[in-house]
């Protein structure tokens, strides 16, 4: 592929670190206006220029890159690692997701955080993360990916711990730390043993272009490598974009400001193991176990968050278990060798997803706080922007015809049944209908039924000022619009964006491509009606017939109580992970640390002082004693030799 050098690459990713230094200079000088200013421009700015960097490369042939050599970062032994950046077809997605969605965001922030005292440390954070987030994207290798992969890790964990002055919100940025370094350590090893396996091609690399072309002889070298490999990179996948084992930070995400709950959500950190995997897509392709796992990890993330979603009463749990369903469909679309089809539903569910939690957020503003849907209600009348964003994020997720996620959605469950996936298909495509029901469920609760909230807080309720309604009606044209960029081929202009893609994605080996018009027709007919189900059952229960919910709640009592508990997972982690690890803790900290290392150090020490102190005794600097010291001395030498000499 042809590449063209470029210095523009490294000022996407220094502009919002700039913004990051001043706006930590404002915070320190307690610039609150200052930060204002800068938090926002730094990453419009970066937006910019990611427009342009796009723009070159469109003018380049199909297949071409940006590349901006900055330095030698590392030069050890066998490794080398140049710190470099390079903008292709993916990266290019991926930069205007970012910074796109990003820059509404931090604008939207402007009057989410209008009363924050502290919005100098959380536009320095927002930047931050940013920053991070374009590193692991624009990395020419795995190295350097993994710097903005743990980046956007720490990032979250000063995000969703902002408020630091509340214990749950410090314990949920702990909780999202933990699980991603459990992820993390997974990656890590398998880089090691990609490297290894690499050197011993002799192509001593962790550049991604390197790795993509030598993976066909990696596994025709060692068939178990590939497959090692990319099972580790997936537990590393399964922390950052939240999929079964480690989801569980995920919801409890929901402890910081809404801005960042948008920014983790959508734009930047749970895409992030999304964008990996297809990264590596060469390297997937050979090894078909792997990928088989992946798509069940994907379908059944995919169903079990949806069904949690479907009876919770905070708002933004809901759409955090939403988010977590959502990415299932992504990592279901690359389980199955569909690569273009889950980064499609990457690039919609970014709108229609920060689109809904802005909305949530500013009906959480509006109300001060208030975001359980028990305590909401008939907002529709007072939030008339509000309420029209939340409902086309509503549509669109949904999957309701001609709106975003129904094109991609379909895409993904399309490829996984011509597939053979037959089970993965099934159980997401029942997740799309617990999508419908559970996203108007919420929408019905919050802005259609009688007011249920406090009367003094609804008497003041009114809509949010333009800062924070214009970047709802920009989510809200592409949560409309950006699905027509993946039409099936032959109708109009035919998948573009696969099209873009597929000189970066790999194709997997005996793919049944596009299935015949019958066969898409009636699957996107199946799909469709299970949209439009969920949402009639929706309107059936929350409007039409208000008492139904309560009485199927208590006729299944125990599925509802299941589900309301969210099948007890975090107590089951607690019971045989938490607790048994604090256990172990407390053990090592009391025995092994401070009885044996500590006593081993310790009594080392005293019987140093102690031997000190007989020394000290003997040297007492009187000549005559030294004298009767040497003389005995020279007695038990010559005695000693005489005993010898008399064979004693």
């Amino acid at each position: 592929m042809p590449e063209v050098q470029t210095d523009i690459l490294r000022w996407i990713v220094l502009l919002p670190l700039a913004g990051v230094v001043l706006n930590v200079a404002a915070a320190v000088t307690d610039r609150g206006k200052l930060a204002r200013l800068i938090g926002p421009a730094s990453i419009l700015s970066a937006f910019v220029l990611a427009v342009i960097a796009v723009a070159q490369l469109a003018a380049l042939p199909s297949g071409a890159a940006l590349v901006d050599d900055v330095y030698r970062w590392i030069d050890a032994g066998k490794l080398s690692v140049d710190l470099t950046f390079r903008v292709d077809a993916l990266t290019a997605m991926m930069l205007l997701i970012i910074t796109g969605i990003g820059s509404l965001i931090h604008i939207y922030s402007l009057g989410y955080m209008d009363h924050e005292n502290d919005v100098a440390r959380f536009f320095a954070y927002m930047n931050l993360f940013v920053a991070s987030m374009l590193v692991l994207v624009l990395a020419d290798s795995l190295v350097l990916l993994f710097v903005g992969w743990e980046g956007v890790g720490a990032c979250s964990y000063l995000l969703i711990g902002f408020w630091y002055t509340e214990p749950a919100n410090v314990d949920a940025g702990q909780k999202a730390m933990i699980a991603n370094r459990l992820g993390d350590a997974a990656f890590l090893i398998g880089m090691f043993v990609l490297f290894w396996g690499m050197a011993d091609l002799g192509l001593p690399s962790l550049k991604i272009g390197v790795i993509n072309i030598a993976a066909p002889l990696l596994a025709a070298q060692s068939p178990w490598l590939p497959t090692l490999v990319c099972l580790l990179l997936l537990v590393g996948a399964t922390g950052k974009s939240a999929q079964i084992p480690l989801y569980i930070w995920l919801p409890d995400a929901m402890a910081g400001p809404t801005p960042v709950s948008a920014l983790i959500h959508a734009a930047t950190m749970v895409t992030a193991g999304v964008y990996m995997m297809a990264r590596l897509s060469f390297l997937y392709v050979q090894t078909p176990v792997a990928l088989e796992i992946v798509a069940l990890i994907g379908a059944a993330t995919c169903f079990f968050a949806a069904t949690i979603a479907l009876v919770q009463d905070d708002l933004k749990k809901v759409l955090a278990y939403s988010t977590v369903s959502q990415i299932g469909y992504m990592v279901l679309g690359i389980g199955v060798g569909a690569f273009s089809a889950g980064l499609f539903h990457l690039l919609t569910h970014a709108f229609f997803k920060a689109l809904l939690f802005l909305a949530a957020g500013a009906v959480m503003h509006a109300m001060h706080g208030e975001i359980r849907m028990s305590k909401l209600g008939g907002l529709a009348k007072k939030m008339p922007i509000t309420s029209k964003a939340f409902f086309i994020g509503s549509l669109a997720i949904a999957g309701v015809p001609g709106l975003s996620a129904f094109f991609s959605k379909d895409m993904v469950l399309e490829a996984a049944f011509v597939g053979g996936h037959h089970l993965a298909w099934l159980l997401a495509l029942v997740a799309a209908g617990f999508t419908a029901f559970y996203i108007f469920r919420s929408y019905f609760l919050t802005f259609h039924t009688e007011e249920r909230g406090d009367p003094e807080k609804m008497a003041h309720l009114h809509e949010m000022p333009a800062v924070m309604t214009v970047p709802l009606m920009i989510l809200a044209l592409g949560a409309i619009g950006i699905g027509w960029l993946g039409l099936p081929g032959g109708l109009l202009w035919g998948d573009a964006l696969g099209g873009w893609l597929a000189p970066v994605l790999a194709k997997v080996p005996g793919h049944h491509g596009h299935p015949s018009t019958a066969t898409m027709l009636g699957l996107m007919g199946i799909t469709t009606a299970m949209a439009l189900s969920g949402i009639g059952v929706a309107w059936l229960f929350y409007i039409r017939s208000p008492e139904l919910p309560d009485r199927l709640a208590s006729r299944c009592a125990g599925l509802h109580r299941t589900l309301l508990n969210k099948y007890w997972i975090d107590e089951i982690y607690d019971a045989l992970v938490v607790r048994p690890y604090a256990a172990w803790s407390r053990f090592a900290w009391r025995v092994i640390d401070s009885t044996i290392i500590d006593g081993t150090i310790n009594g080392l020490a005293t019987s140093v002082s102690f031997s000190a102190a007989l020394w000290r005794r003997l040297q007492s600097g009187d000549v005559q004693h030294y004298a009767l010291a040497t003389l005995a001395g020279a007695a038990l030498l010559v005695g000693g030799a005489w005993a010898l000499a008399a064979g004693f």
